[in-house]
């Protein structure tokens, strides 16, 4: 069954056609789990360590290609429901094509200053050369890892969400294979697991990119660029959130990592990587979601379908809400085999990481709803509100809670500072939901 933008959306249509962008982003996320596991178990503690201080920064250079996928995309399928698709394909190819070109400089960056980059994320003497080995490759892949999360969006607006998803899949097969090759047999360490990463990258951005190159196919297509000075202007300011949320997300998971080195050195690093990496699943599922409704949420703005916006609302907080029950009691359940999985082979850094990540589990009650709340905003083409939020809870929140609540309850202020922050969060984008429903009709 294929589904347009343009349908109506009963709770099977929305779940049908946001679940390929959810499990691709969970795929994605995955990378830096299986990353994770392989380091952690054939390399070692420290190396983990290392991975978790420098894969921050890759999302923090790639939340560029965020911000132009997620505002460029609903300001592509916003211009799709005015029924201007070639004005649409021209806007399209404008981002893609920055997007290519803003990765490449990052790329040559970020490789050259890898060292102080990695003295700046937190890396102390013992863990620089793993640091500096992880990172030159993974920054270098800049470039592809900015087009693959850029194409996540513009697959969906394309109204090719399954497509998304079977480019996602290759990737992840790609990732995980050469994880094992490079880092068992081939003894690369942690280079080995950043090449891995990075040649996933690129199966998730190359293959998008002939797609669209092809002759008309779907609903979008790349042409020969042009600029538009106003329209990127306004696909990068609406899509600020994203780029604010990863931004902060990254700059307060190194406030982590300096926080944690201070109260318990490089073992608290690696208990934390190992929450993170299952975070990432976890809110991957949010996002994916968001990746999925947003554009509906654009399309029919554009059309001004009061009606049907007002029904992917309702039907999508219901969602959130289930999903977040669900989330927590996953999670919790998880605890210990997941631990297991990843610090089996050290019992006090399994026990500390157990015992953290059933604090930080309860975050997921509200996680779901401030992300929502700001995706929603982005998809209505609103990108201060939008970014107001994604500032508020990735920042703010979460940056001031894990410097405040550890004067007082030391290691466990760490793990309760990211279920305050998101509690907060919720609330301040459950306010704006109310205060902006006669504006936007969508309540």
């Amino acid at each position: 069954m294929t589904i347009k933008l343009s349908d109506h959306f009963t709770y099977s249509k929305l779940l049908c056609f946001t679940l390929p962008s959810i499990v691709m982003m969970v795929i994605t996320s995955i990378y830096s789990v299986v990353d994770g596991l392989f380091v952690s178990n054939l390399v070692g503690e420290l190396a983990l360590s290392a991975v978790n201080i420098m894969f921050p920064v890759s999302m923090i250079v790639a939340a560029v290609g965020f911000m132009l996928g997620s505002g460029g995309g609903a300001l592509v399928a916003r211009t799709m429901g005015e029924g201007k698709q070639e004005l649409a394909n021209q806007y399209f190819s404008m981002i893609i094509f920055t997007v290519l070109g803003i990765g490449t400089l990052f790329s040559v960056l970020a490789v050259v200053f890898v060292e102080p980059i990695a003295r700046l994320a937190g890396s102390s003497d013992l863990l620089m050369e793993d640091c500096i080995a992880y990172g030159a490759v993974l920054l270098g892949g800049s470039a592809v890892f900015m087009l693959q999360v850029s194409f996540q969006v513009f697959l969906v607006v394309a109204e090719q969400p399954k497509l998304g998803l079977v480019f996602s899949i290759l990737a992840g097969i790609t990732n995980m294979a050469l994880d094992y090759l490079l880092i068992g047999p081939l003894d690369m360490g942690v280079a080995g697991a950043a090449w891995a990463t990075v040649l996933g990258y690129a199966v998730g951005g190359v293959l998008p990119l002939i797609y669209f190159f092809r002759p008309r196919r779907g609903a979008l297509r790349l042409t020969v660029p042009k600029l538009y000075p106003r329209q990127l202007w306004e696909a990068c300011a609406n899509g600020s959130s994203e780029l604010m949320s990863n931004l902060s997300s990254s700059l307060v998971g190194v406030l982590y990592n300096i926080q944690l080195m201070r109260l318990v050195g490089e073992s608290g690093v690696a208990a934390y990587s190992v929450m993170m990496y299952v975070d990432f699943a976890f809110v991957a599922a949010f996002l994916g979601f968001n990746v999925g409704s947003s554009p509906i949420v654009s399309y029919h703005y554009g059309a001004e379908n009061h009606r049907e916006l007002k029904n992917v609302f309702g039907k999508s907080m219901a969602v959130i809400a289930v999903s977040s029950v669900a989330m927590v009691a996953l999670s919790e359940a998880l605890a210990l085999p997941l631990a297991m999985a990843f610090v089996g082979y050290s019992p006090e850094l399994m026990e500390m990481t157990v015992h953290g990540f059933r604090i930080f589990a309860l975050s997921y009650l509200f996680a779901g709803f401030g992300i929502y709340g700001s995706g929603f905003f982005t998809g209505l083409c609103n990108g201060v509100i939008s970014a107001l939020l994604s500032f508020l809870r990735s920042f703010v929140f979460r940056g001031g809670m894990v410097l405040l609540l550890p004067l007082f309850l030391d290691l466990d202020g760490i793990w309760l500072a990211v279920v305050a922050a998101d509690g907060l969060g919720a609330l301040v984008a459950l306010a704006f939901l109310w205060g902006k429903r006669r504006r936007y009709h969508y309540w």
